[in-house]
């Protein structure tokens, strides 16, 4: 029987990651009343970054390891039930210390949340990879965009305390998660016995060319979050302080780069499924950079449209790395997973330190100047071997696609 892909679960698990990221997405949009309220500089805010982004990739491999051996259908549940303790926590801490706890539980809800979702979103796919995961990502992307936006109308006006409203957000994800937990407890037994037979490497790789391949995607997504970060983290302070515009104004720009963002995102799974994902990700990384070079050098008005421009094209290649990882290392959906969302995280807590000290010392208009050359680490892609063009009746992906199917038909 030709693989079905699961729509309802698919949709599911990507509300859920709108709901996820959005929630997530609340606390550096909060950064300028934070700062103000708290006293903060421009290190400890990248501090806080650092401890959500750290929390959620250090811990995101070994719970994937752990799920590909032992899967737990419920723990999308408990992942969100970490953030809402987080959240929770943020609307009434009046210490610094509180602001990094909250951090803490935010990023380890994260590290429970996607290994799992991820593989759950393979599973639906009927062998529609790139798709699947470009629907599971650009439910966060959503989320990550509407943050600012709650962040600008509802919780700045209102205050800190005004956070604690968005715990319904994750009370109505867990109810969701539920429903996604049950069709994953229905199949997982069936997913389980097909997965058995799928090996440890690439039938047509040599380990060395395997390593080295995860090496190059490794360091493209180090390129991509350092830039990401630098946005994210930074940019409402980058245009306060080059344009002088309000803080709302601001917020609008940064959910204009995020909607950018969450469409590129849906757009680089489909294009990858087609015309193969060494394309997307050679042209994503690779094709910003003129974008990024002019960044620092453009007015408020050219600025907007530049942030939306490299939004878009940056944002098509995770789904892309993510699924060519994952058919790298058939059968350990889980672990990839774990490991790239993980170290995506680990490197935009990191970023965010590092460019907050970098800020400090040297402006944030120089952090700009620095960032805009990352994507030039998209060459690397050359070193990637074209998996569309090796025999497919050789790829253990089949095994994946055969799991999909009987999960679909059941």
């Amino acid at each position: 029987m030709p693989p079905t892909t699961a729509l309802p679960v698919l949709f599911a698990i990507s509300f859920c990651h709108l709901l996820n990221d959005m929630m997530q997405a609340l606390l550096p949009a909060m950064y300028p009343m934070l700062k103000s309220g708290f006293a903060l500089d421009f290190a400890q805010i990248g501090l806080i970054t650092l401890t959500f982004q750290l929390t959620a990739s250090l811990l995101q491999p070994l719970i994937g390891l752990y799920t590909d051996h032992h899967p737990k259908p419920y723990s999308l549940m408990a992942g969100m039930g970490f953030t809402l303790a987080g959240l929770i926590y943020l609307s009434v801490t009046r210490s610094y210390a509180g602001l990094i706890l909250s951090a803490g539980l935010v990023g380890l809800g994260s590290a429970v949340f996607h290994p799992e979702s991820s593989r759950v979103a393979r599973m639906a796919s009927g062998g529609r990879h790139g798709f699947a995961q470009a629907l599971f990502q650009v439910g966060g992307n959503t989320g990550s965009a509407i943050g600012p936006l709650v962040a600008a109308f509802v919780v700045l006006p209102r205050g800190q305390r005004s956070v604690a409203w968005f715990s319904a957000a994750a009370l109505l994800g867990i109810v969701v998660l539920s429903g996604v937990g049950r069709w994953y407890q229905r199949h997982r037994t069936r997913a389980a016995a097909l997965r058995a037979g799928a090996g440890r490497g690439h039938p047509t790789l040599s380990p060395a060319q395997v390593r080295l391949a995860l090496a190059v995607l490794i360091a493209l997504i180090f390129s991509k979050y350092i830039y990401l970060t630098s946005i994210t983290s930074y940019y409402t302070f980058y245009l306060i302080e080059r344009f002088g515009v309000g803080v709302q104004s601001a917020q609008l720009h940064l959910f204009a780069f995020l909607g950018a963002v969450a469409a590129g995102t849906i757009v680089g799974g489909p294009v990858g499924d087609r015309h193969g994902r060494k394309l997307v990700i050679w042209c994503s990384i690779l094709g910003v950079l003129p974008f990024t070079l002019a960044l620092p050098y453009a007015s408020l008005r050219w600025t907007g449209v530049l942030s939306v421009i490299i939004g878009f094209i940056l944002a098509s290649a995770f789904s892309a790395i993510l699924v060519y990882a994952q058919e790298l290392v058939p059968g350990k959906v889980g672990m990839i997973s774990g490991l790239f969302f993980g170290f995506a995280f680990g490197t935009a807590g990191i970023g965010a330190a590092a460019l907050g000290e970098l800020a400090d010392r040297a402006g944030i208009e120089f952090v700009y100047g620095v960032c805009a050359w990352m994507p030039a680490l998209g060459l690397l892609a050359a070193w990637l071997p074209d998996l569309e063009a090796r025999p497919r009746a050789r790829r253990l992906d089949e095994v994946d696609v055969g799991m999909d199917a009987a999960a679909a038909s059941q």
